[in-house]
């Protein structure tokens, strides 16, 4: 769609499943990005990420296809306790199916740790005020500036669901480390700091800012120290570098704005002179791996290091907290005190309630917390119909031939080597001063098409038909990745390692025929393929075709398809 200048059919199909093409093009994990088959050509995917973000950016007003309310009414009500992208797909599921939203969020508006953590250089206010807006104005009623301190007070008010997608609001601490409380006031929480920055309580920080934590959090935190006033900005870690949580991109970033990261020192001390705090001390330590790969950090026999700071943050991850839920509810608390949740319908074990996002297993990311709200809207929908909860619904898919004639596709599948191309980011003197100001640019208009071209076409799968193969292996001979194997069945072990080029990768299925006139199995391995065509070319009697594969990521309105608006 994007190589075609589609772009607001690629945003709706996007919007469809992601529900945050905006956000998501400018912050996601990208966890789809590794079973990309690029990938199998080159080393690096195409840029899936950056590509919804070219959707976005380029689309125009699509508000008319996003559905609109007033919607016919079911009768059912539900509570939404948190404002973040876990709820708000909730909403985006169920308020089209005529369930009567309440949303409650202590924040001034929605977005939840989008807004209050994600920096606006990263993520522009009116980027996520849109989309957040999309989801809000489907009649979602509004309880903003409003901390549910009891879960109690939202049962008794006769919801038929609730769903808690609060988060992670609790930032971890070293509260034991000598110094911490002797200098508390130049002591920050990173997500308690970056909060206070985004809705204008904080507007400046030391010269010299220490950052304590190696994930995203932590990159966010000393990106926003150098636009807040800091000179000489640290990022102090106790792993190895290469076993940082945070993504390689945003340790670029950070990088590139001349922050150092020091890796394998382990906090010591704070260090605090006539009530000032001076800065920190830390011991060298390296990774120790034993056999299972279990990391431990073994003191070196090094000196300690002290690094000044006029200030230091704290990055070193977060905890879920719940002390607004009454423990004689129903619901129970297992390790870490997370609430006992079901992993495939989110259900909590008081029957109506449910969780997701990072307040369901602690936390993670953006586009989790979406496939949590989908599969809690599922859920709900289903619970709120006196369904069978665990009965969830398939989701919608289609497979359409891409033939146009003996050897005509209707999509380029020429496979040639072609090297992603690179985001282009605003001068860096011009944001450093201004943390307002996005450092991304996104892809132009000619260069999305570049980088969509990329694109192996993994939409387009490889479909044989058993009942017109002739066995010719002109299919094998064929294959530039010897994916294709014609021969006898057998266990999957086995079986994997009699395959022209062994299937070593157990977490991705092989393709496996039927029985064949002569007794063998046609055997295809998912994991090496390019979906390139070229079998289906080379096919005498056309039993390979190639065919669009269409998903439709499973909603509430699969389980009673007509309430669909």
């Amino acid at each position: 769609m994007i190589a075609l200048g589609r772009y607001d059919d690629a945003y709706m199909i996007n919007w469809e499943s992601n529900v945050f093409p905006g956000v998501l093009g400018r912050t996601c994990d990208r966890p789809c990005e590794p079973a990309c088959r690029r990938g199998r050509v080159e080393e690096k995917p195409v840029a899936i990420c950056r590509l919804k973000r070219v959707a976005a950016d380029n689309k125009g007003d699509v508000s008319s296809r996003i559905p609109q309310g007033p919607f016919a009414p079911n009768g059912k009500k539900i509570a939404l306790i948190g404002g973040g992208p876990s709820s708000l797909t909730v909403a985006r599921d169920l308020a089209p199916i005529g369930y009567e939203i309440h949303l409650y969020d202590e924040q001034t508006s929605g977005g939840g740790f989008m807004r209050s953590q994600i920096p606006s250089f990263r993520l522009p206010e009116e980027v996520l005020n849109e989309e957040v807006n999309y989801i809000l104005d489907m009649g979602v009623h509004k309880h903003f500036n409003t901390y549910v301190s009891s879960l109690k007070e939202i049962l008794d008010q006769d919801y038929d669901a609730v769903f808690v997608g609060t988060g992670a609001p609790r930032g971890k601490d070293l509260p034991k480390l000598e110094g911490r409380w002797d200098a508390k006031d130049k002591v920050h929480i990173g997500i308690d700091w970056l909060a206070s920055v985004a809705f204008g309580h904080i507007d400046k920080i030391g010269k010299k800012v220490i950052v304590v934590g190696g994930g995203n959090t932590a990159m966010d935190c000393c990106r926003t120290a150098r636009r807040l006033g800091g000179v000489d900005v640290k990022v102090v870690v106790r792993s190895p570098f290469e076993d940082m949580k945070a993504s390689a991109w945003e340790i670029e970033d950070a990088q590139h704005e001349d922050i150092p990261i020091m890796n394998c020192h382990n906090p010591k001390a704070f260090v605090v002179e006539n009530g000032v705090l001076k800065g920190m001390m830390f011991s060298k330590v390296q990774a120790v791996y034993d056999a299972q790969g279990k990391r431990s950090l073994v003191p070196v026999n090094e000196p300690d290091i002290f690094i000044e700071a006029d200030d230091v943050l704290m990055a070193i991850g977060q905890d879920n907290a719940f002390p607004w839920i009454e423990r004689d509810l129903g619901i129970e608390f297992g390790e870490w005190e997370l609430p006992v949740v079901n992993k495939t319908t989110l259900q909590s074990t008081l029957p109506k309630v449910f969780f997701g996002g990072d307040a369901a297993f602690g936390p993670q990311n953006v586009i989790t917390a979406v496939a949590h709200g989908h599969q809690a809207a599922v859920s709900i929908e289903l619970y709120c119909q006196s369904m069978d909860i665990n009965a969830r619904p398939d989701p919608m898919t289609n497979l359409y031939s891409q033939k146009m004639g003996i050897h005509e596709w209707s999509y380029d599948n020429y496979v040639v080597d072609d090297l992603r191309y690179k985001v282009p980011h605003a001068n860096k003197e011009v944001t450093l001063t201004n943390r307002m100001i996005e450092v991304e640019l996104g892809f132009d208009g000619l260069t999305g098409f570049k980088e969509a071209q990329r694109c192996l076409n993994c939409d387009v799968q490889t479909v044989f038909e058993r009942s017109r193969c002739i066995e010719c292996d002109a299919c094998v001979d064929i294959c530039p990745t010897s994916c294709i194997t014609f021969t006898i069945n057998g266990e999957e072990d086995d079986l994997r390692s009699r395959l022209l080029m062994p299937a070593l990768n157990k977490s991705q299925d092989l393709y496996v025929s039927d029985i064949l006139p002569t007794g063998r199995v046609m055997v295809k391995d998912e994991d090496v393929c390019l979906h390139c065509g070229l079998c289906a070319e080379r096919c005498p009697t056309s039993a390979w075709d190639m065919q669009k594969f269409l998903y439709n990521v499973t909603k509430a309105s699969h389980v009673c398809p007509s309430a669909v608006v």
